[in-house]
């Protein structure tokens, strides 16, 4: 799956999530296939057993028992063109209150992330600007920005408080330094409490540099940011939830050029820092188990949130995506 070119890894509970670790761990494994539907037939060897229904019964339940109908089946099926207009941005920001959360059912409860403390890094722009906009709505207690752009990541900040009226705090952060990332965390604790989840959004790209000329300067820049900004972010909120006892999330933006080269574009270097991400955020979700978090069989409602997504609008730039869930089975 890819997010614009982008993909998100869940770790733990989600191994091929489009990149995300979940200090959490849940099902046994079981695949998804979005926008694929296998068609009954008995034998496609042999087209005299292949099932041609003429007449399909049908129930149909309203107001009252169910009325019944024989649906006549054509002998061909006419292909309808699909067409899927992007849709346009959206400035406003609606958050979920806790009235509306009450009222609604069980299902749809458990895909807000209602009352959560969430720390986005790029969140000044971009995925991370929009990813927090996103969570906003979705019901989070407080949105933290990390980002290394003070004019952006302030006029970010305040825009973001002004339209939804939640608490959102700025810090101006380099993902490349452990230090300041530490205290940002320890700060953000103080305030809110520990984190419950990390979107790590922030990232360069530098595309079409052919390799043999790429400069090894800037190939450590790349990694300092996308590699080990993902490590020492992971580490210091990992560090953070495992001290106060409490699962959580930490979703690390990676690429669909983590697993593919994405050709005919030229960057190498690119492609290698975001399949170290993909592989990290298996490796720790793997290596953090022992917190309170183990591989265990799926009870039978773990699947269903995965199944309204993929049924909603939220997944519209999904398709042919293969998603696995399996308490990080995968993982080993």
């Amino acid at each position: 799956m890819s997010f614009s070119t982008r993909s998100m890894l869940r770790a733990s509970r989600v191994a091929n999530f489009s990149a995300v670790s979940r200090v959490a761990a849940p099902s046994n494994a079981v695949r998804f296939f979005s926008a694929t539907r296998a068609v009954r037939v008995s034998d496609t060897a042999n087209k005299k057993s292949v099932v041609r229904e003429k007449e399909v019964p049908v129930t149909v339940y309203g107001a009252g028992e169910g009325a019944h109908q024989t649906l006549q089946v054509p002998d061909g099926a006419a292909k309808v063109p699909y067409d899927s207009p992007v849709p346009a941005e959206r400035e406003e920001v609606e958050p979920l209150n806790k009235k509306v959360y009450d009222q609604l059912p069980h299902t749809v409860k458990s895909m807000t992330v209602q009352d959560k403390v969430i720390i986005i890094t790029g969140g000044a722009r971009g995925l991370g600007n929009h990813m927090a906009r996103a969570c906003a709505e979705a019901g989070a207690k407080a949105i933290i920005i990390f980002d290394a752009n003070q004019e952006l990541g302030d006029a970010s900040a305040a825009e973001l408080h002004q339209k939804s009226g939640l608490p959102v705090s700025f810090f101006k952060v380099d993902v490349r330094d452990g230090a300041a990332i530490n205290a940002a965390v320890d700060s953000v604790v103080e305030i809110y409490g520990a984190p419950d989840v990390l979107v790590n959004a922030a990232g360069i790209a530098d595309s079409n540099i052919k390799a043999e000329t790429y400069d090894p300067a800037m190939f450590r820049r790349l990694i300092d940011i996308n590699l080990t900004g993902s490590f020492l972010m992971a580490q210091s909120v990992g560090r953070a939830m495992m001290a106060a006892g409490k699962p959580g999330s930490l979703i690390l933006v990676a690429s669909m050029s983590g697993s593919i080269v994405n050709y005919p574009q030229e960057q190498s270097c690119y492609n290698a820092s975001k399949a170290g991400v993909i592989q990290f955020a298996k490796s720790i979700a793997a290596e953090w188990a022992k917190y309170k978090i183990r591989d265990r069989l799926g009870a039978v409602d773990e699947l269903n949130g995965l199944c309204v997504f993929l049924a909603s609008d939220s997944s519209s730039f999904m398709t042919g995506s293969n998603v696995i869930i399996d308490g990080g089975y995968s993982c080993y």
